[in-house]
């Protein structure tokens, strides 16, 4: 789903972690077992356009789950662009650019489904019986809102921000997905998903599951930075995204802040920038930092910054292609829009005549 900013880890965080990246490893061979059992949502807030993080972060790993066979529910949530600010800027812009970057790293519209959070009313609807569900107290609690709020740009923020795991709890279960691709700042969220879909069947099951209790699967996505040496964010303009052209990649590269050590080396902890820069260059390279670094050795930074931006350009240059072409017909993109939107209606729609069925609200 789409990412707040992580929380700092408590002792319980560590172990809810623990037991999560075991759970996930039993599901990574359940997939490959029988890809079908699994249905997947996942997805982004339309606030700017993918960059690298998001690719090597997510994004590969969505095509990689679709490519097995898995189900694939593709959310792109305006509403949510509202969590953490006062008005949603260029929003069409912002969702068709979100539509092209996934088409052009390999997200097929005709095996996942693509859509928009506000063209599904009966998904929204779900907000109001899930937060007869939870207390107060418990949303209070959640870790990622609490340094979400604490680190808002806004003087104060909306109830939405406040009720967003619940929201969220929504998105997944609309379409009673099982499976939700998540960091591990994510988790907190997911399990407020969890105890939802947990307490609507015990209160309105009547012996019988409505709602799957969804399991995370966790991936050891690689930390970049961007390129002024903190978070890759698309608010701070430090990030390389994936529509840059190869021009813009290596300026935004020979920019990128390093140190004045001439020998490289990948020495994530006491030299963090090196370091981003060489995982990027070996995630493109399909080897591993450290061998990147050897083959770099004492020619410092410079030797350093062109073999990324070489790395980067050609790693790219078939997803800027794609993106190209489908950039050009922005009908296209508004129809695969539609048919989403259409998909996740009729889904949506079904699932809440259950839960008015279940609530004996069926007027």
């Amino acid at each position: 789903m789409s990412t707040l900013a992580p929380a700092l880890p408590s002792a319980a965080d560590a172990l809810g972690t623990t037991a999560a990246r075991t759970r996930s490893a039993v599901l990574e061979r359940r997939i490959l077992e029988d890809p079908g059992r699994f249905r997947v949502l996942t997805g982004d807030r339309p606030t700017g356009r993918l960059h690298l993080g998001h690719y090597f972060g997510t994004l590969h790993n969505r095509v990689r789950l679709q490519d097995l066979g898995v189900e694939l529910f593709v959310i792109i949530a305006d509403y949510q662009v509202l969590t953490d600010r006062d008005v949603a800027d260029h929003l069409t812009e912002h969702v068709e650019e979100l539509v092209l970057d996934h088409l052009a790293v390999g997200v097929d519209p005709e095996r996942s489904t693509v859509f928009t959070h506000s063209a599904v009313p009966a998904l929204n609807q779900l907000l109001l019986p899930f937060l007869s569900l939870v207390s107060v107290a418990e949303l209070n609690r959640n870790p990622t809102v609490k340094d979400e709020i604490a680190h808002s740009r806004q003087s104060a923020v909306s109830g939405l921000m406040f009720t967003y795991p619940v929201h969220q709890a929504a998105d997944i279960l609309f379409c009673k997905a099982n499976l939700v691709p998540v960091g591990q700042d994510q988790l907190p969220h997911l399990e407020v998903t969890r105890t939802v879909a947990r307490r609507f069947n015990d209160r309105y099951g009547s012996g019988g599951a409505v709602f799957p209790e969804p399991d995370a699967l966790l991936s050891d996505a690689p930390l970049l930075l961007g390129t002024d040496g903190t978070k890759m964010s698309k608010s701070r303009g430090n990030a390389i995204s994936l529509a840059a052209g190869a021009d813009e990649t290596a300026r935004l590269i020979k920019g990128a802040k390093t140190d004045s050590e001439r020998h490289i080396a990948y020495d994530p902890a006491g030299r963090p920038e090196v370091a981003s820069l060489l995982l990027l260059a070996a995630l493109c390279q399909g080897r591993t930092p450290e061998e990147v670094a050897e083959g770099i050795g004492s020619a410092g930074s410079a030797a350093l910054k062109r073999t990324v931006t070489e790395s980067v350009n050609e790693y790219l240059a078939p997803i800027r292609a794609r993106r190209a072409e489908y950039a050009g017909d922005r009908a296209y993109l508004r129809g695969i829009l539609r048919e989403g939107n259409e998909r996740a209606r009729a889904v949506a729609d079904r699932t809440l005549g259950e839960v008015r069925a279940a609530m004996n609200s069926h007027y």
